[in-house]
């Protein structure tokens, strides 16, 4: 099934992710659920989206989506003539075709040859648990699959060169974990992917946006009607919002039949895009857990009395991590030192910290460990 040189990670990590579909098969909606890949196919389409990431196409990085998907299940299907087969140079051609969001590549079986994999046409609606082989960047590869509810994908693998990380969909049932990461982590089950939004997920969606916009940036969520933050700001503010911008908190306390309209969805969108981009001027945005906009640009500084934050706990939501304790200062520079000290002093708030790089990061307070927890969500937003 796989012509040309063998890409050894997608071998590699074929079974897991085999064995992640396969575990949450039973329990989903049997409408919804995808057809079956074994680990041959898994590893084809890995292979073949891997090698067509390193080529150029005038001078254009591909951006490509693969789905296996049958063509006589998806609906609206966009049919080729004649299916191409499923190699790094037909998938670089094609690959403007995809290239704009919620559009893939069909992948199935040949008719003419079941050992052979081809690309049948384009494809916008998902069922859920259908494999989802998307190309990020040059080398870079994530493994995902659809949820159930507009836009909503769960990361299963991460692929960059030889390294693979499979995420641990164990880890937001770890002590402590903040409502952001088990929402980013989306293995609740799978009979419950149907539902519409919910409000954790406009936190996971402003995550996106501010890692997308490139510039870094820090968000401050803060409890409703407390003013303690305030301690670890720099007065005056540079950038007080007043009255408080409330577009998004009106957003979240719609009802959930209207959430479920493309009208609410888009205005959603846009707002996130609006404040997200707040983030990315010097200084941080603060915003409470309902989704008030407070203030952009604000300064933290330490707390009055509170000792510098010298350690703090890291981890990462993938299999085979283990937790470290380190400066804050390893982690990043001044954005991270900064939060990390903001969320010691303010211990019912949470940071979200993105780095011009690309990771991000969400600190929180864990009373378990008695001290500030990193974690490490950027394989998460891919």
């Amino acid at each position: 099934m796989i012509i040309g040189p063998a890409y050894p990670a997608a071998r590699l990590v074929a079974p897991k992710i085999v064995a992640h579909f396969e575990r949450h098969r039973h329990d989903a909606v049997e409408r919804l659920t995808g057809p079956v890949a074994d680990a041959s196919v898994v590893e084809a389409i890995i292979d073949a989206a891997f090698w067509a990431s390193l080529r150029r196409e005038e001078s254009y990085i591909p951006k490509i989506s693969l789905a296996f998907v049958p063509p006589d299940t998806a609906p609206h299907p966009l049919l080729f003539d004649r299916p191409l087969a499923l190699s790094p140079a037909a998938l670089v051609k094609i690959a403007p075709a995809v290239e704009r969001a919620g559009i893939h590549f069909g992948v199935w079986r040949d008719s003419s040859d079941p050992e052979a994999l081809s690309v049948w046409g384009t494809i916008r609606a998902i069922p859920s648990l259908s494999i989802v082989v998307e190309v990020a960047a040059p080398g870079l590869l994530v493994v995902k699959h659809h949820r159930g509810e507009a836009g909503k994908f769960v990361n299963v693998a991460v692929l960059e060169g030889d390294r693979v990380k499979v995420i641990d969909e164990n880890a937001s049932s770890l002590p402590d974990c903040p409502p952001l990461l088990a929402s980013l982590l989306g293995f609740d089950s799978p009979a419950s992917w149907i539902g519409g939004p919910d409000s954790v997920n406009i936190l996971v969606q402003l995550a996106v946006s501010m890692r997308a916009h490139g510039r870094g940036g820090v968000l401050l969520m803060v409890t409703p009607g407390r003013e303690g933050w305030l301690d670890s700001i720099v007065r005056p503010l540079p950038y007080a919002v007043v009255p408080p911008f409330a577009e998004l908190a009106v957003l979240n306390r719609e009802p959930q039949e209207l959430r479920r309209t493309r009208a609410w969805q888009e205005a959603v969108t846009d707002t996130i895009e609006a404040v997200a981009g707040l983030t990315a001027v010097d200084g941080a945005t603060v915003m409470t857990s309902d989704y008030d906009l407070l203030a952009f640009g604000a300064k933290i500084a330490r707390r009055k009395g509170s000792p510098q934050v010298e350690q703090i706990t890291v981890t990462e939501p993938i299999e085979g991590d283990v937790p470290q304790a380190v400066h804050p200062t390893e982690l990043g520079g001044t954005r991270h030192l900064s939060s990390a000290q903001f969320v010691y002093d303010q211990r019912d708030a949470v940071a979200l910290v993105a780095s011009q790089d690309g990771r991000f990061t969400v600190f929180a307070w864990s009373p378990c460990e008695s001290m500030v927890h990193a974690h490490r969500v950027e394989t998460l937003l891919l």
